[in-house]
């Protein structure tokens, strides 16, 4: 089962992702800020990273920041939401391993979509990788 990892400092968008995701047959974990996320990242692995940008204390820059210097998670996929459309965060953000971007107000099928797109890339990957005993 691959693991999606939620944060976001809105516990109702929490809520509101983990029911659907779980509907869709994905492990699902949430952090409400960065410490969390991290501590997470390190102990469950998840394949994918549902990450707000903006969250009080350490925002998504920082996360992601602090994620790459710990190497946590590498081979996860990043998907940012964001209520502002910022292009240097963006572009910053992407510069720290973000695959993709969403808009918030989300559409909640788009955020579905972005998820089983870059999870089934993952893998797909993951297998040819296997099957070359990698």
């Amino acid at each position: 089962m691959q693991k999606v990892l939620i944060v976001d400092d809105q516990y109702g968008i929490r809520v509101l992702l983990k029911e659907v995701l779980v509907k869709d047959g994905y492990e699902v974990h949430q952090a409400s800020n960065g410490l969390q996320a991290l501590d997470i990242m390190e102990k469950e692995k998840p394949d994918l990273l549902l990450l707000d940008m903006k969250i009080p204390g350490m925002d998504g820059i920082e996360i992601l920041k602090e994620r790459n210097n710990r190497q946590l998670a590498a081979n996860m996929e990043i998907i940012l939401m964001t209520a502002y459309g910022e292009l240097n965060v963006i572009n910053d953000a992407k510069e720290l391993g973000a695959s993709t971007y969403l808009s918030k107000p989300f559409d909640i099928d788009q955020v579905r979509k972005e998820i089983k797109s870059l999870l089934s890339i993952t893998s797909t990957q993951t297998d040819k990788n296997r099957f070359r005993g990698k």
